[in-house]
């Protein structure tokens, strides 16, 4: 007696997983030319860190008013560490966001400038060569007027001649630095004019830096240097409080 063949329900579910094995094995034939031609695309990653939000206030404990910044005044604070520092600057245009690479290759988004004319921005005041940075008596590492093609403000380090821009997300404009400074994530209140420290985006320099001032830093701020760098608030300074002396160096 001949057998009747019955056609075999197929649940919903096992449409849904039969699609997805067909999209992965799809994904990975691709996957598979790429590498095999050479042209296999980097990862794009966030490269975003979390770190305490923190109030931007001035000496006195009175919050920053980001309208009241203007171009080509130099302004640190220390974030998110209290001994690693961070230059504040409001460009001469509006900052767009623009995309990076680490040291490791690693994409990123540069954040774009925020406030009212979205040109404020923060980036790490830490060499990513050497590591100089603004010290209390001395800062080989600083923010400049650019020359010729230059934009309006570069960010150049004397110590190894390394020029960032930070119109650009502070990319790599000349020298030997092998990435752009890290970006400190800012954030504005529009309502009260009030800007707030929330994290750092790109390659953070923190780990190599305090292995490399241990001893310096300890003496300095002890046991604080690692802890986060106020709390719920930090300190904005001009750069001649924030330092007593800025070294002049070559164009």
């Amino acid at each position: 007696m001949a057998h009747e063949l019955v056609p075999k329900t197929v649940t919903p579910d096992e449409e849904t997983d039969a699609g997805r094995r067909t999209l992965m094995q799809q994904a990975a034939c691709v996957a598979g030319a790429w590498a095999a031609s050479g042209l296999l695309p980097a990862v794009a990653g966030d490269v975003r860190q979390s770190h305490p939000r923190s109030l931007l206030v001035d000496p006195f404990g009175k919050p920053i008013s980001a309208r009241a910044l203007k171009p080509g005044e130099t302004l640190l604070f220390n974030y998110p560490f209290a001994a690693s520092p961070v230059f504040l600057i409001a460009t001469d245009d509006e900052v767009r966001d623009v995309e990076l690479l680490t040291e490791a290759k690693q994409r990123y988004a540069a954040p774009a400038g925020v406030g009212p004319k979205r040109n404020l921005v923060a980036f790490s005041a830490i060499c990513a060569h050497k590591l100089m940075y603004p010290t209390p008596a001395l800062s080989f590492i600083g923010v400049r007027r650019g020359t010729g093609s230059e934009p309006a403000q570069v960010i150049h380090c004397c110590g190894d001649n390394s020029r960032y821009d930070p119109a650009r997300g502070a990319a790599v404009m000349s020298g030997p630095a092998p990435q752009p400074l890290a970006a400190v994530l800012l954030e504005w209140d529009a309502q009260r004019d009030q800007l707030h420290a929330v994290g750092t985006r790109g390659g953070e320099k923190f780990a190599e830096f305090f292995e490399k001032y241990a001893f310096k830093l300890e003496m300095e701020l002890g046991r604080r240097a690692r802890e986060a760098a106020a709390g719920a608030t930090t300190i904005v300074k001009p750069a001649s409080a924030y330092s007593r002396q800025w070294q002049s160096c070559p164009a």
